[in-house]
């Protein structure tokens, strides 16, 4: 599994986890909507500074995550069965 794909998974589970949607959890991260579609549909590949800026500014907006940049990069099983559990509960 390409990084892209994971970064996608990831992305998603976390904006499901805060319940937000596309628009808003774009300006949280700091990127605009185009892209973030773009990410969430593995369709770009994403810089490691870009990665790291995601990963804070997550940080600041829920300030109990302590969600790094390595936790966006990572295939976690868990969070795949969660992201799905998460879309089930809508």
């Amino acid at each position: 599994m390409k990084i892209r794909d994971v970064l996608a998974i990831n992305l998603k589970y976390y904006r499901k986890k805060l319940n937000l949607p596309q628009e808003k959890f774009a300006e949280i991260i700091g990127t605009s909507l185009s892209y973030l579609n773009q990410i969430e549909n593995k369709k770009v590949d994403v810089r490691s500074s870009t990665i790291d800026k995601f990963a804070s500014n997550l940080n600041k907006y829920d300030k109990k995550s302590n969600i790094t940049s390595i936790d966006l990069v990572t295939y976690d099983e868990n969070r795949i069965t969660n992201y799905s559990r998460i879309d089930e509960k809508k």
